[in-house]
């Protein structure tokens, strides 16, 4: 039954997450450029935007209530949970008047493939798990803010914004990582200041992302990343069962329809 709840409370926080992702999108792409030299004048012209600080407010609660998923459920299945939310993130963008284009419908359906079939792959092997050591957390962690490093600084080679969006996917499964390590409590509560940075350092990166690209081309790789990343760590960190078999055949199918997925949102389009 607890279980059960955490899965509900996953579900409505990937509700909650990609509305407010695309609230904040359709703001930001409209207002001034955002300039890291100048950080408090371009967070008070967000803030003064009354849809993006609604989008922002949907967000924050859709992680609190990701936060609360946690405390209930595995990682691994919370995530398989949450993995619904690129096919809605695309959905909403449509109706929000959004052009999709044939590649990114593609990229949508095989990541939603690949996530669907991560989720049919964690059946009756997502329970248990450890906290995992220092050593292989650390290692996770410093990984992931290297490629998130490297993802950004390729952004001219990416379509507009999905540099950003890769970066920001990756800075958010981190932390996400961390915050399901917290919970272990003792001397792993330190994660909390990771968290709080992981988070802080993609929510910069996603902003900056949302104008200068598209909704799916950000919020989409950054979706599909921070639902991903977090259950392959739920085995390579966090020591919950690898299936065999069947299963684990399909998570390896799942693992690579996501990453065909990821590619054909972030690949730039003609006339780049």
């Amino acid at each position: 039954m607890t279980i059960a709840a955490g899965l509900v409370l996953a579900l409505a926080s990937a509700i909650a997450l990609n509305w407010g992702w695309i609230a904040q999108h359709t703001a930001a792409s409209a207002l001034p450029a955002l300039e890291l030299r100048r950080p408090i004048a371009s967070l008070v012209s967000l803030f003064r935007n009354t849809r993006w600080l609604g989008g922002f407010v949907a967000g924050l609660a859709g992680w609190a209530v990701y936060v609360a998923a946690l405390s209930l459920a595995p990682l691994s299945l919370v995530q398989a949970t949450s993995a619904g939310g690129i096919g809605l993130l695309a959905l909403l963008a449509h109706r929000g008047g959004a052009r999709v284009s044939a590649r990114e419908r593609n990229g949508v359906l095989a990541a939603t493939l690949g996530l669907g079939l991560l989720a049919l792959s964690l059946v009756g092997g997502a329970s248990g798990g450890r906290e995992g050591s220092v050593r292989t957390v650390a290692a996770w962690l410093v990984a992931s803010g290297a490629l998130a490093v490297l993802a950004a600084a390729a952004g001219r080679l990416l379509a507009p914004g999905a540099g950003l969006g890769l970066a920001a996917g990756l800075l958010y499964a981190s932390g996400d990582v961390a915050t399901k390590t917290v919970f272990a409590g003792g001397a792993w509560l330190v994660l909390i200041v990771v968290v709080a940075a992981t988070h802080g350092a993609a929510f910069g990166a996603l902003q900056l992302g949302f104008q200068r690209g598209r909704a799916l081309a950000t919020a989409g790789t950054s979706t599909l990343l921070t639902n991903a990343l977090p259950i392959a760590a739920g085995s390579v960190v966090l020591g919950e069962p690898v299936p065999s078999g069947l299963l684990g055949a399909m998570r390896i199918l799942a693992f690579a329809a996501v990453t065909a997925g990821a590619i054909l949102l972030a690949r730039p389009g003609k006339g780049r």
